[in-house]
């Protein structure tokens, strides 16, 4: 058996590799497990419920959880069968965003998962015709009362209808974040999901009896991708409801996978960095060196590993990297990471330690993943995206000097369109059909994709020189002590750049310098924290940035930027825009105060 529709994919697993926990999540602090049996029952049972609503094929059905569950993957399953369209909102919209998405979208049933996700629907205004709970909620249709046994004339409907699909049938609608201007309507077909699931499987050392947790949002294409991935590959997935319960979770469930964004393994590394200012001399000194040897992992593109760092390597994990491994689970094998950047020095310790850390790269728009580093020998370079997954093409249109320019791609997982919008959708598209993804790159090494920023972003200072402000921020996040930062400076004579730092890094550097600690608030004032951090960015200047790019002023904020407070997308971007209103005043001071 094969499968060619996502619908498919856990029929496929009960015929290849049952699973006696194909899905786990918590419910009231323990842990309810689902067969995969057991799973496709309750999909039968739903998709028979929703069949008594009355809902006809074609039908955009909203799902708004706060988080990812078993629930979630059975009633998406349940939705594709019928050909109902699943459309998942972020948990952190805005109401707005999520009445627009509504009535764009004309959607006639929404999910939600607990009370503050219904909250939020309801301060939305969005008007549908019914709401269904994961939980029993008062004025909702609770997910008991939904699922009905299907009897022999459900049984022929549903199957009816899943054969009436096809494989370049929309499956799902996926609304962009958008940095700027209202989000819009990403349709994606079985075939475009279905070809990067393989791409993606054929590259990835997963199988079956392997453990995998999932703690992003599932409204998050990149995630959702993985999960069916998951269940093709014949895996157990274990559902992490917040991310503060990532360590515990991790130590119940030991999973061998998981995908992250860059924060997570950034929040992993401080509480390393945390347990060293806690521990003896002799235990600092063996972490430290340990954590330097980690972040000259040599293991990348051609490099191979030289014996003597091998033997380093192997006492290293003796003192350190195993207490460390043990603390993930024990039994992790390899982390995938997307949405942002992640620095080269995380990629290295983490893979030294004997996890592997592959980044990869990818747009809602190709289903998503473009290139993706890779797990077997000479398949990885640090600081790149990775090479592209089969059967898709990358190419780089009209490249500058430095072999820099607009990343394009084309193959079966490239989207149908963007819903409602012709004019857009053709816009996004060259003559010879390949997709204009806003994003600049080149490729290393013959192979290897670098992503140098976004197409829309670059700006230009007085001295007429173009500035990638992606890539000064990357370079500026390559200090432990700096957790945000936005580089400005359009039509100005120098760059600038607004920083969030990293407090638990200054307060352990505090503690280590004589620096009475107080607050966020009154840290970024002091003197002494203040030469730290202009020290920090004249080494990232002369280290890595090119004279037109270095940043000659700053300004340090005491609130980190949050999706909540709406300066970043649920995606975890900038919103540019919003940061540069609502920190207009000490923007303008970079550029008129006098130098310190």
């Amino acid at each position: 058996m094969d499968f060619h529709r996502l619908f498919e994919i856990l029929d496929y697993q009960l015929q290849r590799f049952p699973q006696e926990v194909a899905f786990a999540g918590k419910e009231h602090g323990g842990w309810v497990k689902w067969s995969t049996a057991e799973a496709l029952r309750e999909r039968d049972a739903l998709s028979t419920g929703l069949l008594a609503l009355g809902l006809q094929r074609g039908d955009r059905i909203g799902v708004l959880a706060h988080c990812g569950s078993p629930q979630w993957a059975i009633a998406d399953a349940a939705m594709l069968q019928l050909d109902l369209i699943p459309t998942p909102v972020h948990s952190t919209a805005r109401p707005e965003e999520i009445a627009f998405i509504t009535q764009d979208a004309s959607i006639r049933a929404f999910y939600v998962s607990n009370a503050d996700m219904l909250a939020l629907l309801q301060r939305s205004g969005a008007a549908v015709e019914q709401v269904i709970s994961f939980e029993t909620l008062p004025g909702t249709l609770g997910w008991e009362a939904l699922r009905q046994t299907p009897d022999e004339a459900a049984r022929r409907e549903i199957q009816r209808r899943r054969n009436s699909i096809g494989a370049d049938d929309l499956a799902t609608l996926l609304y962009t974040s958008g940095t700027t201007g209202q989000p819009k309507g990403v349709m994606l077909s079985h075939a475009n999901l279905v070809s990067n699931i393989k791409s993606v499987l054929a590259i990835t050392p997963v199988g079956p009896g392997l453990t995998a947790v999932s703690f992003l949002p599932l409204s998050h294409v990149f995630e959702r991708m993985v999960t069916y991935m998951y269940q093709a590959a014949g895996m157990s997935i274990w559902y992490v409801d917040a991310l503060e319960h990532l360590p515990q979770a991790l130590r119940e469930a030991r999973p061998h996978f998981f995908t992250a964004v860059p924060r997570v393994l950034e929040r992993s590394y401080e509480r390393l960095l945390e347990r060293r200012s806690q521990a003896s001399l002799w235990r600092r000194k063996a972490l430290d060196w340990a954590i330097a040897l980690g972040k000259r992992y040599p293991y990348a593109g051609q490099y191979g590993m030289p014996l003597t760092y091998r033997l380093q390597r192997w006492v290293a994990d003796l003192l350190v990297f195993r207490h460390w491994r043990r603390a993930m689970g024990g039994r992790l094998r390899g982390i995938a990471v997307g949405a942002a950047a992640l620095q080269p020095r995380l990629g290295r310790l983490f893979s030294a330690a004997g996890v592997d850390v592959r980044e990869g790269y990818g747009l809602t728009e190709t289903s998503p993943v473009v290139a993706f580093n890779r797990f077997e020998p000479g398949g990885v370079h640090f600081g790149t995206v990775g090479i592209p997954v089969p059967g898709v093409e990358v190419r780089i249109s009209h490249p500058d000097a430095d072999g820099i320019g607009e990343i394009e791609v084309r193959g079966p997982n490239v989207m149908l369109g963007y819903w409602n919008q012709p004019d857009e959708t053709a816009t996004r598209f060259t003559p010879d059909g390949w997709l204009k993804t806003g994003d600049l790159g080149r490729i290393e090494q013959k192979r290897f994709l670098r992503i140098t920023g976004r197409a829309s972003e670059l700006f230009k200072t007085t001295t007429g020189k173009f500035v990638a402000p992606t890539f000064v921020e990357q370079q500026l996040l390559t200090s432990p002590l700096i957790a945000q930062c936005m580089a400005v400076g359009l039509n100005r004579p120098y760059v600038g750049a607004l920083i969030v730092p990293n407090f638990d890094q200054v307060e352990i550097w505090c503690r280590e310098n004589n620096v009475h600690w107080t607050a966020p608030p009154y840290m970024i004032l002091n003197p002494k924290v203040l030469k730290c951090f202009e020290r920090e960015i004249q080494h990232i200047n002369e280290a890595a940035l090119g004279p037109v790019e270095q940043v000659q002023r700053f300004h340090l904020l005491a609130e980190p930027w949050t999706t909540e407070n709406g300066l970043l997308t649920p995606t975890l971007k900038l919103r540019r825009r919003e940061i540069e209103a609502r920190f207009a005043k000490e923007i303008e001071q970079l550029f008129t105060s006098k130098k310190r």
